[in-house]
């Protein structure tokens, strides 16, 4: 079982493990977080016209956050979030999760379609931004791309479809082209939302659906199950030893509701293997 560390949020994505705490974006409370492990959170970003998503670092230090409907990727500087990037161009939806690479290139996933509205389904885009604030399309006809990794050595990256429902892989070249897509791993009864690896080459995963943290291994043996308290939408690896998972729950995703009632929490559980990759 879950131990809730943190809870009162609006609805928490995103999370990365970043000099000793976890950081994350409360979507619809429009804010970016960091929390230590007594459950005390920091505001570290705001938006005051869009909901953050996905969070990553440029090689200087400077975070680097996704502003879903606006469809840009922002840098904090010292007198706060600036645009860094246009996605608006290649995203064909809301833009959603990323991982940045040690370099700063970072991918990033959108829905492709209105989802809350109901619209028709339609594939999307993985749009890669530049450290020199260019973009351009890195993959396309994925089912919703959503949680990215990438794999310690750097070739591979890893994402989550959520419609799909699998995890799909690519090979990464030197400048940070994608090929040879292929099918990571089939699932089934479950969908991916966030997801994270460990350094035995496992994937956890965050399925709403299935209320609950998955590893899986490549082909799609599942090794793990951790049942949450809520439905599950992210997941991280890290504490100082690597091996705490953090799972990011909320009791539904209706943004209305999220923001009336504030139904999202932070659980975590122990791990078998520590976090391994990016982000």
């Amino acid at each position: 079982m879950t131990e809730t560390l943190t809870s009162g949020l609006c609805f928490a994505e995103g999370p990365r493990w970043h000099e000793g705490r976890l950081w994350f974006s409360d979507m619809h409370g429009r804010c970016v977080y960091a929390l230590d492990m007594a459950g005390k959170r920091e505001a570290m970003a705001r938006l005051e016209d869009d909901e953050p998503s996905g969070l990553g670092w440029l090689p200087d230090g400077r975070l680097l956050v996704v502003s879903m409907r606006r469809r840009r990727l922002l840098v904090q500087e010292g007198d706060g979030l600036r645009d860094f990037c246009d996605l608006s161009g290649l995203a064909s939806h809301h833009c959603n999760d990323m991982v940045t690479d040690g370099e700063g290139r970072s991918y990033i996933g959108n829905f492709g379609y209105d989802l809350f509205g109901q619209a028709e389904p339609r594939t999307a885009e993985i749009v890669l931004a530049t450290p020199d604030g260019r973009a351009r399309l890195a993959a396309k006809g994925l089912d919703f791309p959503n949680g990215m990794v990438i794999t310690p050595d750097g070739k591979t990256l890893i994402v989550g479809e959520t419609m799909g429902p699998r995890l799909t892989a690519f090979d990464r070249a030197a400048n940070g082209s994608l090929s040879k897509r292929r099918v990571w791993a089939e699932m089934q009864g479950a969908v991916p939302d966030g997801i994270c690896l460990d350094e035995a080459g496992g994937v956890w995963v965050a399925s709403p659906v299935s209320r609950e943290a998955l590893r899986i291994l490549e082909g799609g043996e599942v090794t793990h199950r951790v049942k949450v308290q809520r439905q599950a939408y992210a997941v991280m690896l890290g504490g100082e030893d690597g091996k705490t998972l953090f799972v990011l729950t909320s009791r539904s995703s209706r943004p209305d509701l999220c923001v009336a009632e504030k139904l999202s929490a932070v659980e975590t559980a122990p791990a078998p293997y520590a976090r391994a990759g990016l982000p």
